[in-house]
């Protein structure tokens, strides 16, 4: 273990759609019976962003990955790996990753290029997975991107999950910690899942089980499906028991986090694991109601939000926790 190298986050960066879609937009382009203050008041959602019809997902990709690079003063020829969290690839295969690193200018380089399915705990997988890789030394810069057009599986004639979803896209670059130059530790990262309960959120449609056929069209299986309540109540339990084991395996007080990004699903998912934790909603950083939930982006972009805002306390833990599809959920840590 003592030839193992720490691991940092150098840089971040994140792009959303110009595209607007409000509360109100619900009702009067898809005549749906709902509106502001039902899904204001249930979600703490008042805005999500929809990519435009010529944009895919690794062109918003490519957009937060220049930031991210901006941010972590490097060029894409330094990068050795590209990992990108998404359940929206571009198509079935080849990867985004591999679509990314041509558009970033860099398939001459030969590098490792991949896409991860862990749907909202892509961008925590994500950087799990590089900070191995950093550890072992197999890698000296990873790109790790969380990105979702979710606009394009979503049913717009079913209100439970069309209101919640948005498109986006956050990056970090990840590499050993530098003793000259700014970097973020990564003082730990946690990857979780449980299949037994992979039926909760899933696309029904489009893959070896059920393949794309005109019966599955009509039946809409190609849309995203949820069990909302059930999904409720794993996001509230994955996050009180992810911040006990982050704080009780850091020795960590509430006093001591500086601040924790938590999955951006819905804000009454956030205050029922705070009222359990007795934490207050000022330890948590949100940016739900400007984005909806955009899955593996959302984390990272909620991190490059509260970083370039200058929320992020310098010297103490920021907390990144996510939960998602798979049954997926995970944890990083990172000293800010």
């Amino acid at each position: 273990m003592s030839s193992l190298q720490a691991a940092a986050i150098y840089g971040t960066g994140a792009y959303a759609p110009e595209r607007v879609l409000s509360n109100d937009d619900f009702s009067r382009l898809y005549k749906l019976d709902t509106g502001d203050e039902w899904i204001a008041s249930r979600t703490g959602i008042k805005r999500r962003r929809v990519a435009a019809d010529h944009e895919a997902t690794s062109d918003l990709c490519l957009k937060a990955a220049r930031a991210a690079l901006e941010d972590s003063k490097l060029d894409a020829s330094d990068l050795d790996m590209i990992i990108v969290g998404t359940i929206t690839p571009d198509y079935p295969f080849p990867s985004t990753a591999c679509i990314l690193q041509d558009k970033l200018g860099i398939s001459s380089r030969h590098i490792g290029a991949f896409d991860l399915a862990a749907a909202c705990s892509g961008f925590g997988y994500g950087i799990s997975t590089a900070q191995a890789y950093v550890a072992s030394g197999a890698c000296r810069n990873v790109l790790v991107v969380g990105a979702e057009i979710l606009s394009r599986i979503m049913d717009y004639s079913d209100r439970t999950t069309c209101i919640l979803f948005g498109d986006g896209a956050g990056a970090a670059v990840v590499g050993p910690v530098r003793q000259n130059g700014p970097s973020h530790k990564i003082l730990s990262a946690r990857m979780h899942a449980d299949g037994s309960s992979a039926m909760l959120l899933n696309m029904p449609a489009g893959g070896s089980l059920r393949p794309a056929s005109a019966s599955t069209v009509a039946e809409k299986l190609h849309y995203l499906r949820m069990g909302g309540r059930e999904v409720f109540r794993f996001g509230v339990t994955a996050v009180v028991e992810m911040l006990n084991d982050v704080m009780a395996r850091h020795a960590l007080t509430a006093d001591d986090i500086g601040m924790i990004i938590p999955h951006q699903a819905n804000v009454r998912i956030i205050e029922a694991a705070a009222e359990r934790l007795k934490l207050p909603m000022d330890k948590f950083f949100m940016n739900l109601s400007e984005y909806g939930n955009t899955s593996a982006a959302s984390i990272p972009m909620a991190l490059n939000e509260a970083a370039r805002a200058g929320k992020l306390p310098a010297g103490k833990p920021v907390l990144l926790l996510a939960f998602g599809a798979g049954l997926t959920w995970s944890s990083v840590v990172l000293q800010w």
